[in-house]
C-alpha cells in the first residue's frame, strides 16, 4: 500500500522571523550601550534591523528590509503614525546633531511622516510632520518643514533649510539655500498623494500584530 499523505494545515505566522533588535555596539565614540524604544502598537517588519539609541512612538509601521542604525550618528526618534516602507535607510554622522524641542537628535522625524521605498535619510536631519519622502529620495545634513513633499530620486542637502508645505520635484537637486527659497507650494494631487499613503500604512501596525500572533521566532542574536 502507498503512503498515506498527511494533511498539515499551514499557519503564516508559524514561520516568520523577528526583526533585529539590538543595542548599539560598544566603540571609543559610543562607550554606553543603548537599546532601542519602541511602543508596542507599532509594527516593525522581518528581516529589518532597529539598532541603538531610537525612540518609535506608538502605531509606526516599519517595512521589511529596514535599517534604522543609531551606532554612529545617535538618537534617533521617530513620532507616531509614521512609516518607513520597504528598504528605507536611516544612519547619521558622528557628533552631528539637530535640536528638536529640548534636545538634540542626529535624525528627528516627526509624526505622520511616509518615507518610501528605498529612500535614504541621513543624519544630521530634521524632518517635520506630514512630511512625504519619495522612492530613492536622498535627505542629508537638512531640515524639512512640515508638510513638505520630496519627490522620487531628489536629493535634500548641504545644510538648505525647507520651508513648510514645499515641494521639491522629481529628481531636483536642492543643494543650496537659494534652490530651497526658490521651491513651490505642494500640489493639490501630491499632498492628496501623500494623504492616502499616510491612511494606508496607518492600518498596517495594527493588521500585521494581528496576522503575526505571538508565535514568532528569533533571527538575531542580539534580539531584547
Amino acid at each position: 500500500m502507498g503512503d498515506k499523505k498527511k494533511s498539515t494545515s499551514h499557519n503564516p505566522s508559524d514561520c516568520c522571523f523577528e526583526p533585529f533588535i539590538s543595542s548599539n555596539p560598544i566603540t571609543s565614540f559610543n562607550p554606553v550601550p543603548h537599546y532601542p524604544t519602541i511602543d508596542k502598537t507599532s509594527f516593525i517588519s522581518q528581516f529589518s534591523s532597529v539598532i541603538g539609541d531610537v525612540t518609535i512612538r506608538n502605531n509606526v509601521y516599519v517595512a521589511p528590509n529596514v535599517s534604522i542604525r543609531a551606532d554612529e550618528g545617535t538618537p534617533f526618534y521617530i513620532g507616531s503614525n509614521t512609516n518607513l516602507q520597504d528598504g528605507v535607510i536611516l544612519h547619521g554622522l558622528l557628533n552631528r546633531r539637530v535640536v528638536a524641542g529640548d534636545k538634540s537628535y542626529s535624525i528627528y522625524i516627526g509624526n505622520e511622516v511616509s518615507i518610501a521605498h528605498r529612500a535614504l535619510v541621513h543624519g544630521p536631519c530634521f524632518i517635520g510632520d506630514k512630511v512625504f519622502v519619495g522612492f530613492n529620495a536622498i535627505v542629508y545634513n537638512a531640515i524639512v518643514g512640515k508638510g513638505s513633499f520630496i519627490s522620487y530620486n531628489a536629493v535634500v542637502t548641504n545644510g538648505v533649510r525647507i520651508a513648510p508645505n514645499r515641494f521639491v520635484p522629481p529628481g531636483a537637486q536642492i543643494d543650496t539655500q537659494a534652490k530651497a527659497d526658490a521651491l513651490s507650494p505642494v500640489p493639490n494631487d501630491s499632498r492628496e498623494f501623500a494623504f492616502e499613503v499616510q491612511r494606508v500604512n496607518q492600518e498596517f501596525p495594527a493588521s500585521y500584530h494581528l496576522l503575526f500572533g505571538k508565535n514568532r521566532c528569533s533571527c538575531g542574536l542580539a534580539h531584547d
